[in-house]
């Protein structure tokens, strides 16, 4: 299995309230080491794990580089959460669209550092 996974975000805090109270994730804990606050968040089933990183002393934008493609989020309710996530200001780059060859309707916003998220919302017959 693939375990947790970690991001450089500029604000924690920020990123806390956008993971945990649009997309759905729960926060379990944080870590202070060194130069870095670590918030880690689950998914309430299914067992999708993310931490978020920011640097103490930091300073720098963060650097999406082009390794980093997009973010999945399994999602009840993929058009109830990209409604929410665009009322809270954030940047939708496709709106809900159901794609009946997975079965799934899915839909990208961008989380405050400008990370592409891909909501997804699987359908009976996945």
């Amino acid at each position: 299995t693939v375990g947790p996974y970690c991001i450089y975000v500029s604000d924690i805090e920020r990123s806390i309230g956008f993971y945990t109270e649009l997309i759905g994730l729960e926060p379990q804990g944080r870590t202070e080491i060194d130069d870095v606050h670590e918030a880690h968040l689950a998914a309430a089933s299914g067992g999708g794990r993310l931490q978020l990183a920011e640097r103490y002393n930091g300073g720098q934008p963060i650097d999406h580089g082009f390794a980093l493609w997009k973010t999945y989020m399994n999602v009840d309710d993929c058009a109830a959460t990209h409604d929410r996530v665009v009322a809270a200001g954030y940047e939708s780059t496709m709106p809900p669209t159901r794609l009946d060859r997975w079965p799934v309707t899915v839909a990208f916003v961008n989380d405050p550092d400008g990370y592409s998220i891909e909501l997804i919302q699987y359908h009976d017959g996945r």
